[in-house]
């Protein structure tokens, strides 16, 4: 895996800049539905924002059955 998602921060920071997704360090474990703005457009935005940066692919029905942004980082890092 490259270094682009060492860590959930890179995640967090890759969501935050790319999406306009600001999750914090204590969000990354509350359900995906606790965020109203979270749905499956954004899913595949997320999905099209990590194949660039990590230029890999991602497998989106692991994303599918993630409930955490925790899930959703381990899922794309490989985890």
């Amino acid at each position: 895996m490259t270094t682009v998602l060492a860590d959930t921060t890179d995640f967090r920071t890759l969501l935050g800049e790319e999406l306009g997704l600001h999750i914090g360090a204590d969000d990354l474990d509350r359900p995906l539905a606790d965020f109203p703005d979270w749905d499956s457009v954004l899913l595949l935005r997320m999905v099209t924002v990590v194949e660039a940066a990590t230029g890999r692919r991602v497998a989106v029905a692991d994303l599918l059955q993630a409930r955490t942004f925790r899930q959703l980082y381990e899922a794309v890092a490989g985890r």
